[in-house]
């Protein structure tokens, strides 16, 4: 048994060159050397959201606080709050992040593959982050 306890780990600022505006990660739990899932929870400031990317073993997000856009690359945009739990198939690309008013914190688990959670690819724009479609 292993208790990684509140606080006992840095955050982290989500990077520039994969986010957009203020993005708070804070690490979980970390794959140990006979399981390959680790976990973080991901907090989006108003605005914020991530670049396109996807995962080799697929991702569950489960939104725990706050209100936000989750969107399949060329899919329609969902709306997303407290209690949903999203599947992306691995590589399925697709972003991820807060409405452009109100903060959005998510647990994301992912699994390794070979080392590799996350590929990452171009920013989602402004004009496509405020697509007025929107799925409730």
């Amino acid at each position: 048994m292993d208790i990684k306890r509140s606080g006992s780990q840095p955050s982290a600022k989500g990077l520039d060159e994969y986010f957009t505006r203020n993005v708070r990660i804070d690490p979980l739990f970390q794959a140990n050397d006979r399981a390959r899932t680790l976990g973080a929870s991901v907090t989006f400031e108003p605005d914020a959201r991530t670049a396109g990317h996807t995962h080799p073993l697929g991702q569950t997000p489960i939104v725990t606080a706050g209100c936000g856009f989750v969107q399949r690359w060329d899919g329609a945009i969902e709306q997303i709050r407290p209690g949903d739990a999203i599947w992306f198939a691995p590589r399925q690309k697709h972003w991820h992040g807060a409405t452009a008013t109100t903060a959005m914190t998510h647990i994301a688990i992912v699994e390794q593959l070979d080392g590799k959670t996350v590929d990452w690819m171009e920013k989602v724009s402004d004009e496509q982050y405020q697509a007025p479609k929107v799925n409730k």
